[in-house]
């Protein structure tokens, strides 16, 4: 990286307006044990979308990395399991579905 410094301090680190709830959510998801469930597939797997590319919030696509190591999957092998989950049915209740939470 040119310009930055080895720690990465020198980054300008956007805020996401979702970041805190993401935050609360990803603190769950690192705190359960044993194999994910469909949910939390799925949550990790709409994470990473917000979070692909955004120039922040370093800490949560951190956290995500090591998420999917703990769950011995990679990127890809996450999103084909939970393209087959959407396709099987509705993973989130209802009143998740009024709202556009991807962005």
């Amino acid at each position: 990286m040119t310009g930055s410094s080895a720690n990465g301090s020198s980054r300008r680190e956007q805020q996401h307006p979702q970041y805190h709830i993401d935050r609360a959510l990803l603190n769950e998801l690192m705190a359960q044990e044993g194999p994910p469930s469909d949910w939390a597939l799925a949550e990790v797997a709409r994470l990473r979308i917000r979070y692909y590319g955004f120039p922040g919030a370093w800490d949560l696509q951190r956290d995500l990395d090591q998420i999917l190591e703990r769950w011995g999957l990679s990127e890809e092998e996450l999103f084909a399991r939970t393209r087959q989950i959407h396709a099987l049915g509705q993973v989130y209740d209802r009143s998740f579905t009024t709202r556009d939470d991807w962005a």
